[in-house]
């Protein structure tokens, strides 16, 4: 690990004002709370609205809601995808059921979904993994026909448009994270929106009983994101990323996803959400512009996409694992992503009865990311351009 300015794999636009706003959200919780409810009604044009304490949870509020409307309960899903995503399923009490992947999207290779889905699928998530859009207007197309809902993960695609929708609108229920390395943060949270009356129905009894976070978990989190707004700084981020117990850059599968409403701490801290939303994806496409004119075959050619991290594929896994040293050892913050297809997973190995997903073992052993925030210089970027150009890149 260098010691010295090292850019992190991911970041969001976070400030000391926002950290002003915070307090005075935590003052009037419910008032900050509406505030940002109506906005992002607004904002994506949904009627239905709940924030909740992170992307997890919000998966896992929905996945309980729509188990309440029908009996089925198997969950279709891509098999690479975030480890938040199957733990969901597992805390909601249902069963994963994975698709293999088209490798070039992320999304679900589409011959092989109509293979998964059968007479218990409940819902099928597809996802936008680093802001590469699905196509879930076409899943959603052969889900309707067989009284399947369609859960769009849009996680890491906040604000991202495609087919002239805003991702996170298609399906029945669009789920968006607010954690610390997504387009915008409040340290952690979790919105899910929805157009359809009989869902929000489901959602709104559940989403009363949840708990609200206690003044000594606010203030936990204010300590947090004052430490994070300090270090999240390229020039002093070396230093949690040289702490191996904070496991910083690790994927780890969630033991547990505790679900709890989003405080109103955090709901005042989001005062400022469309600004930086705005800003941070616009910075995100400009800057995925500037590597696709400089990585030979990458996508972000044209600097229309904010993607939130741009993928790149090694030629090996030897070459990834060297391209990842060198990032190491220069702080120039190319990160592996997941490193393993989910059926790898122990906790879900047991439900997908020694299934094989090869185009999902793939991608994960030779996909690596780029960063795309705010805090990467010039420097940075032809820095990195160069160390990804002079690779082996497929």
């Amino acid at each position: 690990m260098k010691i010295g300015r090292t850019v992190p794999p991911a970041a969001a636009p976070l400030g000391w004002r926002d950290l002003c706003h915070g307090v005075a959200g935590a003052l009037s919780p419910n008032g900050s709370l509406r505030a940002r409810e109506d906005e992002i009604r607004r904002e994506f044009g949904v009627p239905h609205v709940f924030l909740v304490s992170s992307g997890a949870a919000a998966l896992t509020l929905a996945l309980t809601a729509l188990k309440t409307i029908s009996p089925r309960r198997e969950v279709v899903i891509p098999a690479y995808t975030c480890f938040s995503v199957p733990a969901a399923i597992l805390k909601a009490g249902l069963r994963p059921v994975l698709c293999d992947i088209n490798p070039s999207t992320f999304d679900f290779d589409h011959v092989l979904l109509e293979r998964a889905v059968g007479k218990d699928t409940l819902c099928v998530i597809a996802h936008h993994l680093f802001g590469v859009p699905s196509d879930v207007q076409r899943t959603r197309a052969f889900c309707r026909a067989r009284g399947i809902f369609v859960i769009e993960d849009a996680a890491q695609a906040m604000g991202v448009m495609a087919d002239g929708r805003k991702l996170g609108t298609v399906g029945d229920v669009g789920i968006f994270s607010l954690g610390r390395g997504k387009n915008i943060t409040c340290g952690s949270g979790g919105v899910v929106v929805t157009s359809r009356d009989d869902i929000a129905a489901a959602l709104a009894p559940r989403y009363k009983t949840l708990p609200s976070p206690t003044w000594l978990e606010s203030s936990k989190d204010l300590v947090r994101l004052f430490v994070l707004t300090i270090f999240i700084r390229p020039r002093l981020y070396w230093i949690p990323a040289s702490l191996p117990f904070l496991r910083l850059g690790e994927t780890v599968f969630p033991k547990d996803v505790v679900v709890r409403r989003l405080s109103g701490f955090k709901a005042g801290l989001l005062r400022r959400w469309q600004t930086h939303l705005a800003q941070s994806n616009q910075i995100r496409s400009k800057t995925a512009g500037y590597f696709g004119k400089r990585i030979p075959g990458r996508p972000g050619s044209d600097g229309s996409h904010p993607y939130l991290r741009l993928p790149i594929f090694a030629a090996t896994p030897h070459e990834k694992q060297r391209l990842y040293a060198s990032s190491q050892t220069r702080g120039l913050g190319l990160s592996v992503a997941y490193p393993t297809p989910v059926s790898d997973i122990p906790e879900v190995r047991a439900a997908i009865d020694g299934r094989q997903f090869p185009a999902a073992r793939r991608v994960a052993a030779s996909l690596l990311t780029v960063p795309t925030h705010h805090w990467l210089t010039p420097r940075d970027k032809q820095a990195i351009a160069e160390l990804c150009r002079d690779a082996r890149i497929a």
